[in-house]
């Protein structure tokens, strides 16, 4: 099937063909109802303007990149994205993720942006980028926009909540319950530039117990990989005997420690207490008492941030702390005495 042109489009619209190019690259020059017609015979012929074509005119890429730490796959780069995608899709962009494994891969992306020129604007999501980064993309003129982020030096705009005062608010509340020997689950510490959100959750519990002298704190570090739920109950079940409470890192780890501890005879609050921290569809749905967070509602305020950064458009606030708050549900209840 012949792909149709511009010119059969105008035909179709009785419009000029550059009213039909005026419509699709600044719709806002034209007239609401002469825009109608011109999408609406787009729409009949199948017509669709060249991105190259647009991108070569304007000099953008239509492009913008998510530098995420992990792979795409998981619940919150995942959320990230769609909520990107949500505002950025409809505005003419496409959303490219760069998962960033390690620190390496993203110096590998900063020394290739200048060549390939590949990004309008660059969101980092629950990582740091070093001084030399940012200037980089200041000397480009590319925005950058963070979400979740340990500092916000050198960004244009950010979303973030506060992992730290939200851990804080979690043990706080075990520790008015009664626990006084409380451990945190979370993923083994590498030695890295790249920082992740999990340090700060795990200081957020020393902060609070660090207010306490009779509250003593046990860190469980267990491999993020395939293996993940087996290590995650290892460590459960093999943590000091007077471990009353578990704070882990996400809900991914706290609810198969959940279900497999029912299943070893450990009732839950009863004989142990547990928080996540995110807020799955099934962590409501099991009643698990968790820290909410929207990474689809920050995914959507970080890409409108980078719509306006592009723009040129004042952006107020420039940086957003959604909150984080604790849901009380049913897997938290006083130690046994």
């Amino acid at each position: 099937m012949t792909k149709a042109s511009i010119q059969a489009v105008a035909r179709e619209a009785g419009v000029s063909v550059s009213t039909v190019s005026r419509t699709f690259a600044k719709p806002d020059l034209v007239l609401p109802e002469t825009r109608d017609k011109v999408m609406a015979a787009a729409e009949k012929l199948d017509y669709s303007i060249s991105r190259s074509a647009a991108a070569l005119k304007s000099g953008q890429s239509f492009r913008i990149a998510l530098l995420a730490s992990e792979t795409i796959t998981t619940w919150f780069n995942a959320n990230i994205f769609a909520g990107l995608d949500s505002v950025l899709r409809p505005a003419g962009y496409d959303t490219v993720p760069y998962p960033m494994r390690n620190a390496g891969e993203r110096q590998a992306f900063f020394a290739d942006l200048p060549v390939r020129r590949n990004a309008d604007a660059v969101v980092v999501s629950s990582f740091n980028i070093e001084p030399a980064e940012v200037e980089r993309l200041k000397h480009m003129h590319v925005p950058i926009i963070g979400i979740n982020i340990p500092s916000t030096d050198g960004f244009d705009a950010g979303v973030s909540i506060d992992d730290r005062a939200a851990t804080r608010s979690a043990i706080e509340h075990l520790i008015a319950l009664g626990h006084r020997h409380i451990a945190f689950v979370g993923g083994e510490t590498i030695v890295t530039s790249m920082k992740y959100s999990a340090e700060a959750r795990l200081q957020g519990l020393l902060d609070a117990a660090s207010a306490h002298p009779n509250v003593t704190v046990t860190h469980l570090q267990v491999p993020r990989n395939e293996m993940e739920a087996s290590a995650v109950l290892n460590a459960v079940l093999t943590a000091p005997a007077d471990v009353t409470a578990f704070c882990f890192e996400d809900d991914q780890m706290a609810l198969p420690a959940l279900f497999r501890l029912r299943q070893y005879g450990r009732q839950v609050p009863q004989d142990v207490s547990i928080v996540g921290f995110d807020d799955l569809d099934l962590a409501q749905a099991v009643g698990l008492t968790t820290l909410h967070q929207d990474p689809f509602a920050m995914g959507a305020a970080a890409g409108q941030m980078a719509l306006d950064a592009i723009a040129g458009k004042p952006i107020e606030p420039a940086f957003q702390q959604p909150d984080a708050p604790l849901m009380l549900r049913e897997t938290t209840a006083p130690p046994r005495a």
